[in-house]
């Protein structure tokens, strides 16, 4: 009996070995034209939000893989003139909700994007809702077209990000 359950025992140990953790896509959404690359099938949601001085709808698709929470949000602003200084507001509010004290910056780009100053890329550490301690890497970004501009959040929260997922997550942003 211990002959059979030993190699029965290796073989999965080694087939829980080969599934992957993270099992990127790609995404695309009806609500923009930007295409994800998510390491897991993402759940979608929908709800308006206050930003630019009213409410806006605010669609987001996310999934948890591999010990982390991916996720990318989109507004649509009818007015483009005001997408830098809500994408400013956006981040501000986010770190708030971390509770982060202090955030590494730096400029993002992605082709075909709008080159606004707010175009960022941050990294920093908070806390959750339920005060556990939390790593973010975040980026904010919009895209100029007819009828306004479409402005759009990435973010990873892990306890420990991994910063070969955070830039597969992150380089996989690209518009159609």
């Amino acid at each position: 009996m211990r002959r059979t359950a030993l190699p029965c025992l290796t073989l999965a140990t080694l087939l829980a070995a080969c599934s992957p953790a993270l099992n990127w896509r790609t995404v695309r959404s009806e609500a923009h034209t930007l295409q994800l690359l998510l390491p897991c099938k993402p759940d979608t949601a929908s709800r308006d939000v206050p930003m630019a001085g009213k409410a806006v709808a605010l669609d987001m698709q996310g999934c948890d893989a591999g010990g982390a929470t991916f996720a990318v949000s989109h507004v649509h602003l009818a007015d483009a003139t005001l997408a830098n200084a809500t994408l400013a507001g956006w981040k501000t509010a986010t770190l708030a909700n971390l509770h982060a004290s202090q955030a590494l910056e730096r400029p993002f780009s992605i082709a075909g994007g709008w080159a606004l100053p707010q175009t960022l890329r941050i990294s920093t550490t908070g806390q959750r809702a339920d005060g556990q301690p939390v790593s973010a890497q975040a980026v904010w970004f919009a895209r100029i077209g007819p009828g306004g501009a479409d402005l759009f959040n990435a973010v990873v929260y892990a306890e420990k990000i991994d910063p070969a997922v955070a830039e597969t997550f992150f380089t996989g942003l690209k518009f159609d």
